[in-house]
């Protein structure tokens, strides 16, 4: 005799097992009503519009002053001129990375410039300016060029403790291979890598050839420092030689594994 079928069971389980009570929601937890919601968005949209008019149409939050910091060369009065802070615009508005890009185009002294907010009423700006590391004599005056090789200033009289260059290239093959463009770059690498104490006392970066860079000192003292590969070596050794040989007028940093120093 065959017995039941699937579907039998399922009806003699259903019929055997107690019914389960309806799901009750937990007290305490009531649903908000429409009425409240209806409150609630009203509220939210006060807010919102009260945070807009805070920020765009009150005078609460205005650009009204302008703090400018790092400045050395240039004068604060230069760099607020240039910024062109919207005075009186809602600080919320103010376009920073324009201002940023003003500065940097109508002042190139400035390396860099961190343009801020500072809250309820201020514009922050924070400067970096471009420091010369050689000094390109043009007639009576001197153009400053950066460890970059970027010439961001004329000036007419030489800063102090900044090496001139003179490019005096010979006919060769190295000038007709890099250019004097080329050559001056390699005159800022070196003049870029020279420790502190060395640069403050190098008064001439001399090039004749990409394989020939010589550095005019105080008290007459010459340094033949080749091409500007392997600098950081060079700079090292050359530090060293001037500790141990503190009277020495010569020395020969051109191949930094094998130096040479000597009293002229």
């Amino acid at each position: 005799m065959a017995g039941p079928t699937t579907a039998q069971r399922g009806a003699a389980q259903q019929e055997d097992s107690p019914a389960r009570p309806p799901r009750q929601r937990p007290e305490g937890r009531r649903l908000p009503s429409r009425r409240q919601l209806i409150v609630i968005g009203v509220l939210v949209l006060l807010l919102a519009s009260g945070a807009v008019w805070a920020l765009y149409g009150s005078s609460w939050l205005r650009a009204e002053q302008v703090r400018i910091t790092g400045v050395d060369v240039l004068t604060p009065a230069e760099v607020e001129a240039a910024a062109a802070v919207p005075i009186g615009a809602p600080l919320i508005s103010v376009d920073t990375d324009a201002i940023a890009d003003r500065l940097r185009q109508k002042l190139p002294r400035i390396d860099s410039v961190d343009v801020v907010r500072s809250w309820p009423h201020g514009i922050g700006l924070k400067v970096i300016e471009r420091q010369p590391v050689l000094l390109v004599k043009k007639g009576a005056k001197f153009i400053e060029v950066d460890a970059k090789g970027v010439r961001f200033a004329t000036v007419d009289k030489s800063p102090g403790r900044v090496p001139l260059l003179e490019l005096t290239p010979s006919r060769s093959a190295s000038l007709r291979r890099f250019g004097s463009a080329r050559l001056v770059q390699e005159a800022v690498r070196v003049a870029g890598e020279l420790p502190a104490g060395v640069a403050k006392e190098t008064k001439v970066v001399r090039v004749t050839s990409y394989d020939s860079i010589f550095l005019e000192l105080t008290r007459g003292r010459r340094v033949v420092w080749g091409s500007g590969e392997e600098g950081p070596a060079k700079a090292r050794v050359l530090t060293a030689l001037m500790k141990i040989a503190p009277k020495a007028g010569h020395f020969d940093v051109s191949a930094p594994t094998a130096p040479a120093v000597s009293g002229s």
